[in-house]
């Protein structure tokens, strides 16, 4: 019988798995009186692990020789031989020494559970060879040590071990995950506190797939058909129809609101004749893509059945469908897609979403001057094909009445064709109609019959004015439409802006990809981009539509939108007014990507401010940590008699004055402690500072010479920062050294010349950080003269 495997998994180190395992190992001992044995665990001189660890048995290492080092491995053997009914076996993703029986030890754990013994683990996440990439991705750090998913996920029971990232981030500067020369390092770089929270989700991801996959096997050892709700997946039905954008973003918005799955579906035809792909079925895939969705091809003759099929096999809990765009007839003869969804949906919701309103959201084209106004070519084809049909027949239909009616009534009759003509498809159509009727009314109302001759001059004369009351009515007509059309061309620009100015008035500038989406559709275009230049490269940051252009040389029209940004739009040319139309977009595309760019500053100097107070934080701890060290130290050098105990003491006073500033500096970048500047002479301050040196470095023997010029002026300065800057400055300069000062470009340069290469270390960042305080600059270059200057550029007193 096969042993049972406990996995305790983890985000990141430092969470607690170690501990964790060994309290599950100390309880099963303790409480159900079971064999447990310590296998092997790293505890890395945690002491919360150590003791943990406590009085379990321990299994001793197997050691192993590898390139002249010795390394411990666990001893599998020792394990078979003990045989204990719990082995805790720390880091499961472990690589083992060359020359051991298996090179992983997953691998070793594996013939522990084959021998019937039960194993407790653990494994952090970034090991797992499925997510090794996200985990590189999102750290900059690539794991070497890997374990294939499935070893993890065969586990009897996983448990997650979660620490939030600021208590983890915590634990780490406390020093209870890694050694203090490793702290700074694993804070500002792989335990940032973005890093950890990507962590975190991926792990808890990562623990609800396996709970979903464990659900799903129990559900069909079971039978059990009917979805379970414990998670929303919402199935949207597409068919390669236009709208099907508009029902993708419903999808979305409705997956978003309740932490749900966002399936895609398209239906295609299982009768083995080929089908060409909707067209607007690629942008369609592109765009679940983009708001984290799936899409899944499935076949069937019966697109109902099949959708629901796929529903439930998916335990779909919501299935969203477009309006039909059968006609009413084939609906009668084939039945309705969406009515059979409803009766074979059973309990999954099935929700019919409306298209979107296009008078709300697409502006129709602008009437061009001095053209005949714009029809629908359905409505002008039409037209061109029954206005002169329908007046050559009406004519014929009068004819029998030629003696009573007359010519005059028969062209009355005509007019109301033309006028007709004029309105369903146009002026050109109209023009095309009037001359038919024209023909049609003296062919059969006139003498000789059935001829186009004309005899008499009155019947002439009612001809001509047919024609020219037919052309004044037709562009009467026409001039009517062009109105109306320029007043839904003025409606919907109305509409357009006001969406746009109430957007902007109640919640600030729009998001990019937003404006885009609604801009396309506005202008009726094949594709919009916002193009941001990284290099050489364009670099698309927000798309909407198929036919995306990648540079803006391949755009019909490019507008800049800043530095290194273009939007570039692809579709029918913009007429004069669609390109005033297209200004407050623009506008609002300059606000919105300015509301990003202040977003990322505020988000980073957050980051930052939280680093600072960490690293003040950090630097208090360790002023307090040192305190009581320093402090035994100066009481042991004044025990030791002569000049060593006296280097001792002056090192101990060089160090706490070392601490002293560094916790000053960082209050001072903090805003936390105020900087007085005030007009200070520089001879006292200098005095001052050499007087804080020890004797070796300038206080007794005097190796620090002082060359101030007479009536130097004032500086503007904090005289204590000024102090101690130069106390810094001059204890790590070298000797002798020569002080001297002067004005220059209206500020004063003071200099301190000295032997030998330049100081470094922490000191002069001090000194730099008290004279960037009072808005000063320190520098450090070589001598002309030989030796290395200081130079301290402060700001002259104002007389």
């Amino acid at each position: 019988m096969s042993g049972r495997l406990r996995v305790f998994l983890g985000a990141a180190p430092g969470v607690g798995k170690t501990y964790a395992m060994l309290a599950e190992g100390r309880r099963l001992r303790d409480d159900e009186d079971l064999d447990v044995v310590v296998g092997l665990v790293e505890t890395y001189g945690r002491r919360g692990t150590e003791h943990q660890l406590g009085d379990l048995p321990v299994l001793p290492r197997r050691t192993v020789g590898h390139r002249g080092t010795t390394l411990t491995e666990l001893d599998v053997d020792a394990l078979l031989a003990r045989r204990p009914q719990l082995a805790l076996v720390d880091e499961l993703a472990h690589t083992n020494a060359p020359g051991g029986r298996h090179p992983k030890r997953w691998q070793d754990v594996r013939e522990l559970l084959d021998a019937g013994v039960d194993v407790a683990t653990t494994v952090n996440i970034q090991h797992l060879e499925s997510l090794n990439d996200v985990v590189e991705q999102i750290t900059g750090v690539a794991q070497r040590e890997r374990i294939p998913d499935e070893v993890v996920r065969a586990a009897d029971r996983i448990e997650l071990v979660d620490l939030s990232p600021q208590a983890l981030r915590t634990r780490m500067a406390q020093g209870a995950i890694y050694p203090p020369d490793r702290i700074d390092v694993a804070l500002d770089h792989y335990f940032r506190a973005g890093n950890l929270g990507a962590l975190r989700e991926l792990a808890l991801l990562w623990l609800a797939d396996r709970v979903e996959e464990e659900l799903a096997d129990y559900r069909a050892r079971h039978g059990i058909r009917a979805p379970w709700e414990t998670k929303e997946r919402i199935v949207v039905a597409l068919n390669g129809a236009p709208q099907g954008e508009h029902l993708i973003r419903r999808g979305a918005r409705t997956a978003t609101r309740v932490h749900g799955d966002l399936i895609g579906v398209h239906v295609r035809p299982d009768d083995g004749a080929t089908v060409h792909e909707p067209p607007a079925l690629a942008g369609q895939r592109a765009l679940l893509h983009e708001l984290h969705g799936g899409y899944i091809e499935v076949d069937g003759n019966d697109a109902a059945r099949a959708l629901v099929d796929f529903a439930r096999a998916e335990s779909a809990t919501q299935i969203l469908l477009g309006p039909t765009s059968r006609s009413r007839l084939r609906e009668l003869v084939s039945g309705s897609v969406i009515n059979r969804v409803i009766r074979l949906a059973g309990p999954i919701d099935v929700r019919v979403v409306p298209p979107p309103q296009p008078g709300l959201l697409a502006v129709p084209p602008a009437p061009r001057r001095r053209r005949p106004a714009a029809v629908p070519p359905r409505r002008r084809r039409l037209a061109w094909l029954a206005g002169p049909a329908a007046t050559a027949a009406l004519a014929w239909a009068l004819s029998p009445l030629r003696d009573s009616l007359a010519l005059p009534g028969a062209l009355l009759c005509l007019l109301l064709v033309v006028a007709a003509t004029a309105r369903l498809g146009g002026l050109l159509p109209a023009a095309a109609s009037t001359a038919a009727g024209a023909l049609a009314a003296d062919y059969f109302f006139t003498a000789p019959w059935h001829s186009l001759a004309v005899t008499r001059g009155a019947d002439l004369a009612a001809l001509l004015l047919f024609l020219a009351v037919a052309g004044i009515i037709a562009h009467l007509i026409d001039g009517l439409t062009r109105r109306s059309q320029q007043a839904d061309r003025a409606r919907a620009e109305a509409a357009v802006l006001a969406r746009l100015a109430g957007a902007a008035v109640e919640s600030g500038a729009r998001a990019v990809p937003d404006l885009i989406a609604d801009l396309r559709q506005v202008f009726g275009l094949e594709g919009a981009v916002v193009l941001v230049r990284t290099g050489r490269l364009w670099r698309p940051t927000a798309a909407s539509g198929t036919a995306l252009p990648q540079r803006p040389e391949e755009a019909s029209l490019a507008v800049d939108l800043g530095p290194d940004a273009v939007l570039a739009l692809r579709g029918p040319a913009l007429t004069e007014q669609d390109t005033r139309l297209l200004g407050p977009y623009v506008t609002q595309l300059r606000l919105a990507r300015e509301r990003e760019r202040l977003a990322a500053q505020a988000a980073a100097a957050e980051t930052l401010a939280h680093t600072d107070a960490l690293h003040t934080a950090l630097l208090e701890a360790v002023g307090q940590d040192l305190r009581a060290p320093l402090a035994a130290l100066r009481r042991e050098a004044a025990d030791l008699p002569g000049p060593p105990g006296r280097r001792i003491a002056a090192e101990v006073r060089r160090m706490e004055r070392l601490v002293a500033d560094l916790l000053d500096l960082d209050r001072l970048r903090a805003g936390e402690q105020p900087v007085l500047l005030r007009p200070t002479a520089l001879a006292p301050v200098l005095a001052a500072a050499l007087a804080t040196l020890p004797a070796e470095q300038g206080g007794e023997q005097r190796d620090v010479r002082l060359a101030l010029p007479d009536g130097l002026p004032p500086v503007l300065a904090d005289a204590g920062l000024l102090e101690r800057a130069l106390a810094v400055v001059l204890a790590g300069a070298g000797r002798p050294a020569l002080v001297d000062a002067g004005a220059v470009a209206g500020r004063i340069h003071l200099r301190v010349r000295a032997p030998g290469p330049a100081a470094d270390g922490t000191g002069l960042t001090v000194a730099r950080g008290f004279v960037e305080a009072m808005n000063g600059e320190l520098t450090v270059e070589p001598s002309p003269t030989g030796g290395t200057a200081y130079t301290l550029d402060l700001a002259r007193a104002p007389a």
